[in-house]
């Protein structure tokens, strides 16, 4: 290379439309299914009530999509084509949007990477037209044969930028993200009808759901995610500052391995935002383990100057004026959704333990994930009036269970004069919504008998909710009561556990527990919290030290509260292997009965299974 060569700057040049075109879109289609996603918004923009989808080759050789809507005219047939051309934008403002699609980006993208036929009848209009558009380059329009709508092919994706079909995958799998694409959508428009196949078989078929939004919603998202989560979804609606949030979420018992079940909508398009996951993870930390995830469709309708759509062309993406007003209505109505459910497990718990049953059946934690579909029905309406109806003695709710004499460290209870089989422990009967004791099964289990069937009640589980609870409101209503120990616990750790936990003392004193340094690598406990009777302190002592060490140092206890709680509660629970008397027994389920949450332990496992007496009978024939 010459000297002046190489001291001479590059020359500018204007990039040909083409070209331009192309480099557009890398990002607006990434793969098939953004193109279809694209089409899509377009038809419902259109205000369609009928889309059929075709597939071939995973979206790489065809991607038809038919749709019943407005239409367009010669004209604008020609000008959707053109890049930053849109019928959505009647003025230049980019904040009040209130389409699924604005930037006039798509289809000429689309155009630039494939060989793109779009045919369409307006409104009213006498003909119908169609043009093409391969690899950029648009054809005259054309006469055409279409009674209504618009009917868009695109073939051969890619064709104009073979690098980019390396980096698509098989078939299978583009036609696996098509099909989520067109649930997606589908789930924040039941009003319309959807179809999509590929050649051979059809994915999606859903009819445009009927009746009032909230109730064709749920029908919706029953056909999409599974008639086990229509029956066990609570309906979520609240409203704050002009935003308003409506939506079903799943009771903390149906959960995932992965956040792939939860959608999320903001003016009805889908978006994946961090915010919002770290909401629904908020609400749902007291109920779920780590690692474990609810099953919800959300939809947030916020006023157009309040969020920003416009920030990648994908439009997947948000951002909010008030992200803290957003965050806050997600926790307080998702909470409030599950406090509404009472003391309800959802109906796959029965189903999956109903499956461990039967003969060569395979049963799984209900809490995990599975591939069956259920079909459990949900609690008798008469059961559910009769829990809110239920009064509990005065000030039964608050006091600790040391006074129905479940002391963990007791001596088991004497059994004398229990009734025998078929009879009532004390005054219970069946009417209430767990039924009424009849027996305990290896110290761990009690079994009660309801008007339609039995219930299997795991009673550490579900001591353990009902304390945890008690400390939540305890803490509430101003702080933990605590009692003096009559004989201080000296609890022995390594020194920097101890060291660890004698820096936080002051923050366990507002959970009722009261411990100071004792010497090198030593603690002295000299309160405890009531609610926690005489558990196992050192063995308590023991774990908070070890949560914090994993929690850090710079971590408030209150920021975590479900686990320092649940710590404490699991340890004053009363544990597996403690026989109970009769009363004992119904005292416990009365109180599920109006604890909210007492469905489910801290941890999201169940606290009861509740079997029906009529899928009792099938297991034995008699049905």
């Amino acid at each position: 290379m010459s000297a002046t060569a190489s001291t001479t700057a590059p020359k500018l040049r204007r990039l040909p439309e083409g070209l331009v075109n192309r480099i557009a879109a890398g990002e607006v289609v990434e793969r098939p299914a953004s193109a279809v996603k694209e089409l899509l918004e377009n038809a419902i923009d259109a205000g369609a009530s009928r889309v059929d989808i075709l597939i071939r080759d995973g979206g790489r050789t065809l991607i038809q999509v038919i749709d019943d809507g407005r239409g367009m005219t010669r004209d604008d047939l020609v000008l959707a084509v053109e890049r930053h051309a849109t019928s959505k934008l009647p003025t230049d403002d980019l904040v009040h949007i209130d389409t699924l699609g604005f930037r006039g980006e798509a289809l000429p993208s689309i155009g630039a990477v494939g060989r793109l036929s779009i045919a369409s009848r307006a409104a009213g209009a006498e003909d119908a037209w169609r043009i093409m558009v391969e690899g950029g380059n648009l054809t005259a329009p054309e006469p055409a044969a279409i009674t209504n709508g618009t009917r868009i092919e695109l073939r051969d994706l890619f064709f104009a930028t073979p690098a980019r079909l390396k980096f698509l995958k098989a078939p299978r799998t583009e036609l696996t993200h098509i099909t989520e694409t067109v649930n997606r959508l589908a789930m924040a428009h039941p009003g319309i009808g959807f179809t999509l196949q590929d050649g051979e078989r059809t994915m999606i078929r859903l009819a445009a759901a009927q009746g009032e939004l909230f109730t064709a919603r749920l029908a919706r998202l029953g056909a999409i995610m599974g008639r086990e989560f229509e029956d066990n979804a609570l309906p979520v609606e609240a409203e704050r500052e002009g935003i308003r949030l409506t939506g079903h979420t799943g009771l903390p018992t149906m959960n995932r391995r992965t956040s792939s079940h939860q959608f999320l909508f903001v003016n009805g398009r889908p978006v994946r935002d961090k915010l919002l996951y770290g909401a629904v993870r908020g609400a749902y930390m007291d109920f779920l383990a780590h690692g474990r995830h609810p099953m919800l469709a959300l939809f947030l309708e916020i006023p157009p100057d309040q969020v920003d759509v416009n920030v990648h062309p994908a439009k997947t993406e948000v951002r909010f004026r008030e992200p803290g007003v957003v965050r806050g209505l997600i926790v307080s109505a998702l909470k409030h959704a599950l406090a509404e459910a009472g003391h309800r497990a959802s109906t796959t718990v029965s189903d999956t333990a109903l499956g461990a049953l039967r003969p060569g059946g395979v049963g799984s934690h209900p809490f995990m994930p599975t591939n069956h579909s259920y079909h459990g029905s949900t609690v008798p309406r008469h059961l559910a009036e009769a829990a809110v109806a239920y009064q509990a003695p005065p000030g039964f709710e608050t006091r600790s269970f040391e006074a129905l004499g479940l002391s963990p460290s007791a001596p088991p209870p004497a059994f004398e004069g229990d009734p025998g089989p078929g009879q009532n422990y004390g005054q219970d009967t069946v009417d209430h919504p767990l039924g009424a004791a009849r027996a305990q099964v290896h110290e761990t289990y009690i079994v009660a008998q309801t008007q339609d069937g039995i219930v299997v009640v795991d009673q550490h589980a579900a001591h353990e909710r009902l304390v945890y609870e008690r400390m939540k409101a305890a803490l509430a209503s101003g702080g933990v009561a605590r009692q003096m120990l009559l004989i201080p616990e000296v609890v022995e750790l390594d020194e920097a556990a101890a060291e660890r936990l004698a820096d936080r003392n002051h923050e366990f004193a507002e959970l009722g527990l009261v411990l100071e340094r004792f010497g090198p690598g030593a603690v002295v406990v000299r309160e405890a919290p009531a609610l926690l009777g005489e558990g196992d302190i050192p063995g308590l002592v023991r774990d908070l030290a070890d949560e914090l060490e994993d929690l850090g140092e710079a971590l408030a206890l209150k920021d975590k509260l479900a686990d320092i709680c649940g710590t404490m509660a699991c340890h004053g629970s009363v544990r597996a292997g403690r026989r109970l008397t009769g009363a004992e027994m119904n005292a416990l389920l009365r109180e599920m009965e109006v604890t909210p949450h007492s469905g489910q332990c801290n941890h999201g496992r169940p606290t009861y299974v509740e079997l029906k007496l009529a899928d009792i009978e099938k297991l034995f024939g008699r049905r």
